[in-house]
């Protein structure tokens, strides 16, 4: 491209209709939509929230447990990640993973994610299936522990150290875990990379796993959102 067309390609940009445009639309009012929605707490202590949208006949479930690398101890860093993929591993009354099976076959989607302050799972369904997400959530929140042993535990201590070395191929994965390490002091809970260290992902135990679920995944701890195509008062 010649310097002379780059100049006017400059110059348009500059008197283009849409720049002018632009800039007197930061001049308006933000109009933030209204989102309707009831917030209730059960008898147990679960926060639940509800959003009807009946546009599209589906329904999301979405439940957060608020715990994370913050509430991890020395020693166990990556543990909350870690136990994301556990809550996978099947239940008492939902087989080896067959959480996923449930949700693929009903034609829905599910995943999880961690970060430093808090631990998510999510299903998108028909809305016909709805109860079949919340009790899939109910029964690893309930009876999660009668599902595990040490050979599932060993599983995915091995998934989870793939994916550590996986961020480990990308440089720039690295450097935003140096970023925090530069930012916060080795005892602060943001020091380390949420999916912690291959010899503290290695050390973990049974025990730990129990002890994590009895301590943070309860009622109490945790929110749920309910949001689509349903009637909330049934």
């Amino acid at each position: 491209m010649s310097i002379r067309l780059i100049a006017a390609v400059a110059l348009l940009a500059i008197t283009s209709p849409v720049g002018i445009t632009a800039a007197s639309a930061q001049s308006r009012p933000l109009r933030v939509p209204k989102i309707q929605y009831e917030k209730y707490t059960l008898p147990n202590g679960l926060t639940v929230i509800t959003h009807e949208d009946h546009r599209l006949p589906l329904v999301a479930v979405n439940l957060w447990y608020h715990v994370g690398p913050l509430n991890e101890r020395q020693g166990r860093t990556g543990f909350a990640h870690l136990f994301e993929h556990m809550m996978f591993e099947g239940s008492e009354h939902v087989g080896d993973k067959v959480h996923m099976k449930f949700v693929q076959e009903a034609g829905g989607s599910a995943n999880g994610s961690t970060n430093f302050d808090r631990t998510n799972y999510f299903e998108t369904l028909p809305a016909n299936q709805l109860e079949l997400g919340l009790w899939l959530e109910s029964d690893r929140m309930g009876f999660l522990m009668e599902g595990l042993d040490r050979i599932k535990l060993a599983n995915q201590r091995d998934v989870v150290r793939n994916e550590r070395r996986q961020s480990e191929g990308q440089p720039y994965q690295l450097a935003d875990e140096e970023v925090y390490h530069l930012l916060f002091p080795q005892v602060h809970p943001y020091y380390a990379h949420v999916i912690g260290s291959h010899a503290d992902i290695e050390a973990a135990r049974i025990t730990d796993i129990r002890d994590f679920h009895q301590q943070f995944y309860t009622p109490n701890n945790a929110s749920i959102a309910i949001a689509g195509d349903f009637d909330q008062r049934d």
